[in-house]
């Protein structure tokens, strides 16, 4: 993404510095609101690099385990009993750690499209409170959240929200979304047998 592209909206900026009668603390909360979106993005950009990096590692390390587990078991090739034994129980283990980390990354990618959807929704509420017509309108309130959990892809998130709109504390519904949370990954790896395809 370029610096031209223009993923958010929200129009922003201090005057702290040289207030005049057109001075609001809303403009202030809305470049508050902007500087929190930046360093968001600026995260994720930085931690999908890393991602990236390791993934391809990963990608040639979980080939190399094919081989050698390949190699371990083929009879024809003449190596020592124990050795065997022992090259098959490594390279099986070194499977293990790679699918772990395969499905670490597989969470991380997940968390990556959270933040995109708290990005995007910092930006509407800052057009939201930017905009004197909008502000004041309950119904414009009613859209931002009905849009807002339209966005999970997940009942423990869509659950959560209902709670943090009923007035819960955070800490309630972090409880009660950790709780769904589980139930639905538990149900997911009973229906997936729990596999997980390497690359």
């Amino acid at each position: 993404m370029t610096a031209t592209d223009k993923r958010y909206t929200m129009q922003h900026g201090t005057q702290v510095d040289k207030p005049d009668l057109d001075w609001s603390q809303i403009r202030e909360t809305v470049t508050m609101l902007a500087l929190a979106v930046a360093q968001v993005e600026s995260s994720m950009t930085d931690g999908g690099q890393s991602v990236g990096q390791l993934t391809d590692s990963f990608t040639h390390i979980a080939d190399y385990t094919s081989k050698i587990l390949g190699m371990a078991k083929d009879k024809n090739i003449a190596m020592d009993d124990d050795f065997r034994e022992t090259l098959t129980s490594d390279a099986a283990a070194l499977n293990e750690k790679v699918h772990n980390a395969v499905i670490a990354f597989q969470f991380y990618d997940r968390i990556t499209q959270r933040l995109d959807h708290v990005c995007k929704t910092l930006d509407r509420l800052g057009r939201l409170i930017g905009d004197k017509s909008m502000l004041y309108n309950p119904e414009c309130w009613r859209g931002l959240q009905q849009d807002i959990k339209s966005s999970y892809t997940m009942e423990a998130e869509r659950i959560m929200f209902e709670h943090i709109l009923q007035g819960h504390s955070i800490e309630e519904a972090l409880a009660i979304y950790h709780h769904h949370f589980n139930k639905e990954e538990a149900g997911l790896d009973k229906a997936t047998g729990d596999d997980v395809e390497l690359f």
